[in-house]
């Protein structure tokens, strides 16, 4: 029997290929993946603009949240990698935003030398509290 259980959200159809869930819960925590700024059908959003693919990255996290009765206030963890310190620096007025602290998540950025997905600036991952 698994210690947690996968989170995918709502009307949104996983790609059989991956082999990791968008999100999964265990106990009282919802650990979310590795994200980056894409749409539903893997192309980048706001390409070279952060703070648009941060935003996206976002969005989907809420939705995962939301099909767990949680939203982005849940969220007590974020660990951010980025490809430029100086794009990075853009994100703080989003997360204020977004987080409407303090209160404010507790966070680590990862300085990195690229990503995955092909024009990612950020990916993100996080963990919630329900």
């Amino acid at each position: 029997m698994s210690t947690y259980q996968p989170i995918f959200p709502k009307n949104n159809k996983w790609p059989e290929r991956y082999t990791f869930s968008p999100g999964v819960r265990a106990g009282n925590l919802i650990f979310l993946s590795g994200s980056t700024g894409t749409d539903d059908s893997g192309n980048i959003v706001g390409p070279g603009d952060i703070v648009a693919q941060t935003r996206r990255i976002f969005e989907k996290f809420a939705l995962i949240l939301q099909s767990e009765g949680a939203s982005l206030a849940n969220i007590v963890e974020t660990t951010d990698y980025f490809l430029s310190l100086e794009d990075y620096q853009k994100t703080a007025v989003l997360r204020r935003e977004l987080f409407q602290g303090p209160p404010w998540p507790a966070a680590t950025g990862v300085l990195v030398s690229g990503l995955i997905r092909p024009g990612a600036l950020i990916e993100i991952k996080g963990i919630a509290a329900v």
